[in-house]
């Protein structure tokens, strides 16, 4: 048995895998996030640890004792500081924070090295700029960090003592070489780090040390291998099996994510698609991000007043789109796909005395599938060729939206078994390979198909149109987001 850990940003979630693939029991904890400033996002690492262990502990003794590896996943770009003791320093900085553009822009201006060797914008929702914003607004701080750590190598540290990361979601730092796959000594010192404050790099598959023993004692387990495992989307790609050159998914968690394999390092960061290494060896991949996706169901329901998000869109399933859904802008919390616009704020357009819940949960669909569709557009751009999307994440269980996703992207969708726990599926795949080995191919293939989605040629015809008026109402409100335009 093997167990995946994914520390995401809404909660944390465990998955216990068989040696032959398949997932035996699912437990989760929920999160919170703390915003105390507009455009702050926050969480204090010993949640993360405390979920973990709660995490765990919900999963059987049978199982819990029958653990023979763990493999961790997680959400990326989360500044995490430590001083020397191992002590927090400060809550961590998140991906959705947006604080640090003046750090971006001054990091990317006077080090164009961060463009040639990371092949990425220097986005507020990096690690990178978040400490450089650290640095010049919280000295006393940044003055005594030890060790700048991802959040699910903060728990690995917790779990074995070691400081360790892979290379899929240190590329996201900013820090390092993503085609020679190393920590860029120069990028660290443009934000007055060095090595020795970094952990230790590992590909996905590698074992980076073993669980402590009275950590183990706690949980109810044997001190077993911990595996490098990847950043939440590069072991979403493993948990589907999209892990060669073109194999593609969507992911429809917290943020929206493309995302598509390559056999070499490419990048296109005047389109600000992602370029990161892969969880697997010699493997790369191209991606573009929204930062509210199925948080802007998870949005709509709550201020709608329902008790969960298939009971708020339910209305929207009845009915055929039509012109009189509104047009909404799922810019919750800024955007970085293709706009790399902090600012960029939500908004509806075309509300009358006729609008329902029903519209509104409708419009929420289609403004993150057209925010998706410009991210497609992007990778195609950076000479990325997608035929089909696995979708993997909580969105994934609606087939009505499926249906208005596949119908904006004009891409036929995939659901395969287990994609409702994407990353930590693919963490137990990891970390099973770690401790086993065997044939990659094998080990990584995708699992069985449970049903796919025909982009409707109707729809989309219907959504061509109405996509050009989302197109422009960003354009037309762009000038009046907080702060200046952007590209």
């Amino acid at each position: 048995m093997f167990l995946g850990i994914d520390i995401g940003t809404s909660g944390v979630k465990a998955v216990a895998m068989t040696a032959d693939g398949v997932v035996a029991e699912t437990a989760t904890t929920a999160l919170a996030i703390s915003r105390p400033n507009e455009n702050w996002s926050e969480q204090d690492p010993s949640d993360w640890w405390r979920a973990t262990q709660d995490t765990i502990l919900k999963l059987s003794a049978k199982t819990r004792s029958a653990i023979q590896g763990v493999g961790l996943s997680g959400q990326m770009h989360g500044a995490t500081f430590l001083e020397r003791d191992g002590r927090v320093l400060r809550p961590a900085i998140l991906w959705n924070d947006g604080r640090s553009v003046t750090e971006g822009r001054d990091l990317q201006t006077r080090y164009p090295a961060f463009l040639e060797k990371t092949g990425n914008l220097v986005m507020p929702g990096f690690t990178a700029p978040k400490v450089e914003w650290v640095r010049r607004h919280e000295p006393d701080i940044f003055g005594k960090i030890d060790k700048v750590l991802l959040p699910k190598d903060y728990v690995r540290y917790r779990l074995c003592g070691d400081f360790a990361s892979d290379m899929s979601d240190s590329a996201g730092t900013l820090w390092l070489d993503v085609g020679k796959r190393a920590w860029a000594e120069d990028l660290l010192a443009a934000c007055g780090l060095n090595l020795s404050q970094m952990p230790r790099l590992y590909e996905g598959v590698e074992q980076t040390g073993q669980m402590r023993v009275d950590v183990a004692q706690s949980l109810g387990m044997k001190p077993t291998p911990i595996v490098a495992g990847g950043g939440d989307n590069a072991a979403g790609a493993v948990a589907v099996g999209a892990v060669d050159a073109g194999q593609s998914l969507l992911s429809l968690g917290t943020s929206g994510v493309i995302f598509t394999a390559t056999e070499t390092y490419r990048a296109n960061p005047a389109s600000a698609v992602h370029s990161f290494c892969h969880a697997l060896p010699e493997r790369w991949h191209l991606m573009s991000v929204i930062l509210s996706a199925a948080s802007c169901l998870e949005w709509g329901r709550r201020i709608t007043g329902n008790q969960s998000v298939t009971e708020f869109i339910r209305p929207a399933e009845t009915r055929a789109p039509t012109d009189t859904t509104p047009i909404f802008l799922p810019y919750l919390s800024g955007e970085r796909t293709p706009h790399n616009n902090p600012h960029a704020r939500g908004a509806f357009f075309g509300l009358s005395h006729d609008t329902g819940p029903a519209q509104i949960a409708q419009a929420i669909m289609e403004g993150v599938a057209f925010a998706l569709a410009d991210g497609v557009d992007a990778l195609s751009a950076a000479d990325a060729h997608i035929d089909a999307l696995t979708v993997i994440g909580g969105g994934a269980q609606s087939a009505h939206w499926g249906r208005v996703l596949a119908a904006a992207l004009g891409k036929r969708l995939i659901y395969r078994d287990g994609a409702d726990v994407g990353p930590a599926l693919g963490a137990a795949r990891l970390a099973a390979y770690g401790v086993l080995g065997g044939d990659m191919a094998d080990t990584f293939a995708p699992p069985p198909v449970l049903r796919e989605i025909e982009p409707d040629p109707t729809l989309s015809n219907h959504y061509a149109e109405k996509r050009a008026q989302f197109a422009a109402l960003y354009r037309t409100l762009n000038p009046l987001f907080d702060g200046a335009s952007y590209a």
